[in-house]
């Protein structure tokens, strides 16, 4: 039988290691990934359905190599850490905007379809966070299509990111006008899973993002530091519903094309002050430690944390009904069983030892 080949571009990552997972679980897919690291993906690496070419996706020709031998084509790889916004802005703009343009011209070019990764970042701010006078700040759903993009100045810096992935996907959807480029874009809203970012010190460098940051604090009884206060307001979605969403858009070709979809679980939404709280009672609930042998919470500056020109959007929630009616989609893991699951996972590999990897944290 002729099965449908699927280039995964960024398959070792936390996103495309999972969608590896199910789509070489269902047998009906080849897969060509690639990635820089297979670390995550090293189970896979004999199975007969996947072909992994380990390599930079930007240099040499193992990219169009790849691409030619797929039918659909999935765009994953990004630099999407909010330490590096306004640190390292020009590596941020090239990996998320200039270099990705060629994956996007190879598959016009070769008639491929494209699923494209983009973020629910680009949607940026709530109007109404711009309006000093209003305190309440009502909820702003973001809708694919009607909701406008509201990023800060060219001097926040922090917004690179956003602002590359908003150009990329006006870059898609140009070559869908005017090149009949088939394609659907995915923004995901705050995923999290095992096989998340790295621990600082363990086994990798620098700041990642806040579930791992949190971690960290917790494993090594350090503070939990929450920025500003904590008071932006996200709504985290459980990797297993996205990968559901994942796996139907690249099963239904024609009722997603030329389509934007939010992923997300707007009933998973809680504040980054919440979240600290929530993810240090799991944890000791898992592990049976004493208040005491947690890090305590406390307040810091952005400045202080992200460097300066950092800035943020003070609340994402998705409308999700595009999803429902094309995709047959609901999120359906809560926020609680989705920390608790993801925290046992940094557990299992981390253990609670400074340094140390895959030492147990209970009895």
């Amino acid at each position: 039988m002729n099965k449908e080949t699927l280039c995964i571009l960024g398959c070792g990552g936390f996103i495309g290691s999972h969608l590896l997972d199910r789509v070489l679980a269902s047998k009906a897919y080849r897969v060509v990934g690639m990635d820089l690291s297979s670390k995550k993906i090293s189970r896979h690496l004999s199975d007969k359905n996947l072909t992994f070419v380990q390599a930079d996706i930007y240099r040499g020709k193992k990219l169009k190599e790849c691409i030619e031998k797929s039918d659909t084509v999935i765009s994953l790889a990004a630099l999407c850490n909010p330490s590096l916004y306004n640190t390292t802005p020009i590596r941020v703009i090239e990996n998320n905007f200039t270099q990705p343009l060629e994956v996007v011209a190879l598959c016009a070019a070769l008639k491929k379809r494209l699923i494209h990764f983009s973020t629910c970042e680009v949607y940026g701010r709530t109007t109404s966070s711009y309006d000093k006078k209003d305190k309440k700040q009502p909820i702003e759903i973001f809708n694919e299509d009607r909701s406008p993009f509201v990023l800060g100045p060219v001097s926040a810096q922090r917004w690179t990111y956003a602002c590359a992935k908003q150009l990329h996907e006006r870059l898609i959807y140009a070559y869908g006008f005017e090149n009949d480029l088939a394609f659907t874009i995915v923004r995901p809203f705050n995923f999290i899973g095992p096989r998340m970012d790295f621990i600082p010190g363990v086994d990798g460098e620098g700041l990642p993002r806040v579930i791992a940051c949190f971690m960290e604090a917790l494993l090594f009884g350090q503070p939990l530091k929450l920025v500003d206060g904590g008071k932006n307001r996200r709504c985290f979605t459980y990797i297993d519903d996205a990968i559901n969403a994942i796996m139907a858009i690249i099963q239904k070709p024609g009722k997603t094309r030329g389509q934007i979809f939010n992923v997300g679980s707007p009933g998973n939404e809680c504040s980054i002050s919440e979240l600290a709280l929530r993810m240090k009672d799991i944890y000791r609930m898992i592990t049976g430690k004493s208040a005491k042998d947690c890090g305590k919470i406390i307040n810091v500056s952005s400045e202080s944390f992200y460097g300066k020109g950092y800035d943020d959007s003070n609340r994402r929630v998705p409308d999700i009904a595009k999803a429902k009616k094309l995709l047959g989609w609901s999120p359906r893991v809560g926020l609680d069983e989705a920390l608790t699951k993801t925290i046992t996972a940094y557990l299992l590999e981390y253990g609670n030892e400074p340094g140390k990897k895959g030492g147990r944290a209970w009895k």
